[in-house]
């Protein structure tokens, strides 16, 4: 059984990316990050998908991202932005994005890969329904991959793991019936990027329409807990 190291945020996307490494043979190393974002909630989201899918191990790495600024996602003074339509998403990078944290991200994953020996990373991207992050594109991708088959002894040894980005491709539906497909539990998950103490969604950041979005594309029922107010 190979192992993997995949990146888990708690959110739709990488949880599904967590039980199709699981449901490829692979044992998982689940790496979530506290990386100053506005909330604790989605670490908690994540240990709860970690446990429920039979990750390995799940391991918790604290950087400090926020004392950089730059986003609004670790910084709780600014507000997310709100209501935007899914046009302006694809052509626009929103306040949320934060400076070069998929990089970083899989930095740390590439260095977990060598400690534990494991040939592959897996991450939930997509450029298909996504805020319009620069790094969640396939041409980023496809150059983390040659980084990663420089950048370490394995590498070096003729063993660099490979970088696996399974739902790249798919819309937010399609990522949506495959996890349930693989029995993942998505009310264990949190998309909201402002939710208030109680975990409840805003319903109105650009992760949460696009959630909502996809539920209802996919026919199915969200089970995530939002805030009341105005109909969404």
């Amino acid at each position: 059984m190979a192992d993997a190291v995949v990146l888990l945020s708690g959110g739709i996307d990488s949880s599904t990316a967590l039980a199709i490494a699981i449901r490829s043979g692979h044992c998982c190393h689940a790496l979530t990050f506290r990386y100053g974002q506005r909330h604790e909630l989605e670490v908690e989201a994540a240990g709860r998908i970690a446990r429920t899918l039979g990750a390995a191990d799940h391991r918790i790495i604290a950087i400090p991202l926020g004392e950089l600024g730059g986003s609004t996602l670790t910084d709780r003074s600014a507000p997310v932005p709100r209501g935007r339509e899914p046009e302006e998403m694809a052509r626009q990078i929103p306040s949320t994005y934060v400076p070069a944290r998929n990089t970083i991200f899989l930095a740390y994953a590439l260095a977990v890969a060598e400690i534990t020996r494991s040939d592959f990373i897996y991450l939930g991207v997509s450029a298909v329904d996504y805020s319009g992050y620069p790094d969640c594109r396939p041409e980023y991708v496809e150059a983390f991959k040659d980084l990663a088959a420089l950048a370490t002894r394995r590498a070096v040894e003729g063993w660099p793991p490979q970088i696996v980005a399974p739902l790249l491709h798919l819309s937010k539906a399609q990522i949506i019936r495959k996890g349930i497909q693989l029995a993942v539990d998505y009310s264990l998950t949190l998309s909201c990027y402002d939710p208030d103490e109680a975990g409840r969604a805003c319903g109105h950041c650009d992760s949460c329409l696009l959630r909502r979005r996809g539920f209802s594309e996919a026919g199915l029922p969200d089970p995530a807990v939002y805030q009341p107010g105005p109909e969404r």
